[in-house]
């Protein structure tokens, strides 16, 4: 059985990768841990805010955010969602070091993102 473990990052698309990188490190008063021209991303409290460029069919600022709950299996979770009626958006795949993410569109149109992360100090 699939067992969800929280909210465990949020990401934002931003237009603008650079300025939003400088932006977040003044507001969060931390540097990104990981920094790449692909991907930003912040270690909050325990949490992750991630910075990606635009992609194609996603927009930017507050129709760009995703949240991603952290999940034990990423095949248990990803059979549960897509057994109950979830459609998949974006098939589950690694990121590198072993992460892997998946989002897929509820019966009610919210994205709903899925992310096992062994790293992350929750789920190891």
């Amino acid at each position: 059985m699939a067992s969800f473990k929280g909210l465990y990052t949020a990401i934002y698309r931003t237009a603008d990768l650079d300025q939003a990188k400088r932006w977040y490190t003044e507001v969060l008063d931390t540097p990104p841990y990981f920094d790449q021209p692909f991907y930003v991303g912040f270690n909050v409290g325990g949490f992750e805010l991630g910075l990606l460029p635009p992609e194609d069919g996603m927009p930017t600022g507050a129709g760009g955010v995703s949240v991603y709950w952290g999940v034990d299996s990423m095949t248990d979770a990803w059979a549960r969602l897509t057994g109950h009626g979830a459609v998949p958006v974006e098939e589950p795949h690694d990121v590198g070091d072993g992460i892997l993410v998946a989002m897929a569109r509820d019966p009610f149109g919210n994205l709903l993102g899925v992310i096992e992360n062994r790293h992350f100090p929750n789920q190891a």
